[in-house]
């Protein structure tokens, strides 16, 4: 009984990150033509597990993440800065969401 619920609660909670926290995946994933719904909700998950990975093991991702409230506002930091400043790495995108790395121009 508990490893049913405790697998009923992971993947509730994923579903729902998936759905609200900025991946955008809602039930229109599922009305592509032909194969497209498929490729979509297939690309939706691998950018989820990467990103899994990423809040796991990679430390530079760890602390932008801990100012972000949540992923959406994550996002929205990235590509902001993203469209604004020539990175070489990702490390140097996440650090540039940190405030002592925020203003400055490399």
């Amino acid at each position: 009984m508990r490893g049913g619920r405790a697998r009923w609660q992971i993947e509730n909670e994923t579903f729902n990150t998936l759905k609200n926290q900025g991946y955008e995946m809602g039930h229109n994933y599922g009305h592509g033509h032909q194969d497209l719904c498929s490729n979509l909700g297939l690309l939706m998950l691998l950018a989820f597990l990467i990103d899994q990975l990423s809040e796991l093991s990679d430390k530079s991702f760890q602390q932008a993440k801990e100012p972000a409230k949540s992923y959406r506002v994550l996002w929205e930091e990235l590509w902001a800065i993203f469209k604004f400043f020539i990175l070489e790495s990702f490390e140097g995108l996440y650090l540039k969401i940190l405030p002592e790395h925020r203003y400055n121009s490399s």
